[in-house]
């Protein structure tokens, strides 16, 4: 039986709190920098992940740890405290810089900011799903709110969900599709809200969140601050990029099945990509335990098992570097896709 008293094991997740706090310090102190820093991260991570022994296995899920949930909250002051320390040093580094202080804050953005977005969203509290819209719309990508709780967690590993990636398809391709998809669905699905609940869009959340994005643009534009806009929009890019790399890896390949009347089978195990590497899922917050997450989205992050079902050859960390090439990707997982294929076809025969 799990605790619910705090373990030693727990103290890997002060890695959520420590890697933005050393970037927020770097870019105060060393700002022409923090490109490098954010490539260092990723890299050590992604090795620790492929090399180091007993790195591939997390520990057991916890029982019931709600003073953990403080730790995604008290991310939050420091995501604000490192967008307004770049929006500060921006104006007085040339363009290159700028270019690589947007890349160093929004790899943490990105690959943190909004994963604590997604978990916090999923809270059964209205304050935790609150940070999660101020998380998402300081990367001008608000509409992730409405798309992902209503449209791809109905619908993930369908050809009907513009998050998940189809077999064949290269990263380079699935981005545009995935960028525009998911935000024709999700204004589309808030109007629906919006019409079912007879409510006018001035109760929107999502028009609110994408006025203020424009608010904050036209301020920076109008304000002649060249260097504070092109960072604040280069950091949302690369969070952007770093959040759809991740849908592309989590459901590539896997499909549910379809009945003649056109209903989908059950999300099961086998429709989600896991990893249960230590260093990634410590700094992701269970993220990669993904089949469990899918089959019960309410359950907070430190309770995620573990579950037996396809597995990718690293973790996420590694998987953005192959990702981005698409021979090596597609080498690499197609048989792997092909392997979950055939297993459910043997099921199904033996059912």
């Amino acid at each position: 039986m799990t605790s619910s008293r705090w373990r030693l094991s727990d103290a890997r997740f002060l890695l959520i709190l420590l890697l933005p706090a050393t970037t927020l310090l770097n870019v105060l102190l060393r700002p022409q920098t923090a490109f490098w820093g954010a490539i260092a991260i990723l890299l050590l991570v992604a090795a620790v992940d492929a090399c180091w022994p007993g790195a591939q296995r997390s520990p057991a899920p916890a029982g019931p740890q709600p003073q953990l949930r403080w730790l995604l909250r008290l991310y939050v002051p420091l995501q604000a405290a490192l967008l307004l320390a770049g929006l500060a040093r921006a104006p007085h580094l040339d363009w290159l810089q700028v270019a690589g202080l947007a890349f160093g804050v929004g790899f943490v953005t990105g690959s943190m900011g909004i994963t604590f977005a997604h978990e916090l969203g999923h809270s059964r509290h209205r304050a935790d799903r609150v940070l999660a819209w101020l998380l998402m719309a300081s990367v001008n990508y608000s509409h992730f709110m409405v798309e992902h709780y209503r449209g791809h967690h109905p619908r993930a590993a369908s050809r009907d969900d513009p998050a998940s990636a189809r077999r064949g398809e290269s990263l380079w391709r699935f981005l545009p599709r995935t960028l525009a998809g998911s935000c024709v669905d999700a204004w589309r699905l808030e109007r629906q809200m919006l019409l079912r609940t007879r409510r006018g869009w001035t109760s929107s959340a999502l028009a609110w969140s994408w006025g203020a994005n424009l608010a904050i643009v036209g301020a920076l534009a109008a304000a002649g601050q060249g260097r504070m806009l092109a960072f604040w929009l280069g950091q949302s890019a690369i969070a952007i990029w770093l959040l759809e790399t991740v849908n592309y890896i989590e459901h590539y390949g896997l499909q549910r099945n379809v009945d003649a009347t056109g209903r989908r089978e059950p999300f099961g195990v086998q429709h989600a990509w896991n990893a249960d590497h230590v260093l990634s899922n410590s700094v992701l917050a269970n993220l990669q335990r993904h089949s469990d997450h899918h089959l019960r989205a309410l359950t907070p992050f430190p309770q995620l098992q573990a579950l037996p079902g396809p597995q990718l050859p690293t973790g996420y960390a590694g998987c953005i570097w192959l990702a981005a090439v698409p021979p090596l990707w597609f080498a690499l997982m197609d048989p792997k896709v092909e392997a979950v294929a055939g297993t459910e076809s043997a099921e199904r025969a033996a059912g």
